[in-house]
């Protein structure tokens, strides 16, 4: 069996959706430092300027509507043009909306599932039956440990990672055999620029205390695990979820 211990990506090509910033990016960077040409999809315009940035030659950016069919299918056909194929697929794009369940806006609760799981299915989709055709891939979808257990005022962005993680285990049944490893990773609270600002100050340091590590997670750290599961080395390991929570879901 012919594993690389250096985790080298070189000669794959990965599309990673979310990649104008937080955990999206730093695992774009990750790829990137790996050899691999990486396309940077997000809904914010400056993404092809990051991409350029991050990557140069090596990198593209797409904007794309994932919540839009068309926008979607558009950004992966505009990958293929890139570089001629997709061998990893991250899911990372992503929003939250937190408010009591009784309080809850069907427009909120729509747009959320819209995004954090149906965004990615159509994407695992339109991207697996490139790799289908292949015979090789692996898809990587961020989920959380909001899909595990509860957190207060998360309803919406619970329900919609437990079904990322269904989805993930549902889509590894059918195509693992096929040659596609699709696996999850749940992240406890991750310090982005985001994370930062939502988890400030009181709020924080209570959520902390109920993480045996007693912290809260890196981005680097995230797509450290991404950059492992994308690799030839984990060719054994689908329909998973990396649990990434510092201990929480232990409990």
């Amino acid at each position: 069996m012919d594993v690389n211990y250096s985790l080298s990506l070189d000669g794959k090509v990965a599309l990673v959706t979310g990649a104008a910033a937080g955990i999206g990016k730093c695992i774009a960077e990750a790829y990137l430092s790996q050899g691999a040409r990486v396309v940077l999809v997000d809904r914010n315009p400056e993404v092809t300027d990051i991409a350029a940035s991050l990557g140069g030659k090596n990198a593209a950016g797409i904007v794309a509507d994932l919540t839009r069919s068309d926008s979607l299918n558009d950004a992966v056909e505009q990958a293929l043009e890139a570089f001629g194929g997709i061998d990893i697929l991250v899911n990372s794009a992503g929003v939250v909306e937190l408010q009591p369940a009784e309080a809850f806006s069907e427009e909120n609760w729509d747009r959320t599932m819209s995004i954090n799981l149906k965004s990615v299915f159509m994407m695992c989709q339109a991207v697996g039956r490139h790799m289908l055709e292949r015979g090789q891939g692996r898809i990587i979808n961020l989920a959380s440990q909001a899909g595990l257990v509860a957190l207060d005022q998360h309803l919406a962005y619970c329900a919609s990672k437990a079904g990322v993680i269904s989805l993930t285990k549902g889509l590894a049944l059918e195509w693992s055999p096929r040659g596609i490893n699709v696996n999850a990773i749940s992240p406890t609270v991750v310090l982005t620029e985001l994370g930062r600002k939502a988890w400030a100050g009181e709020v924080g340091e209570a959520m902390k205390q109920k993480i045996p590590t007693r912290r809260f997670a890196e981005p680097e750290e995230i797509a450290m695990a991404a950059l492992y599961l994308a690799g030839n080395g984990s060719g054994m390991i689908s329909g998973e979820n990396l649990v990434i929570d510092g201990g929480y879901t232990a409990q």
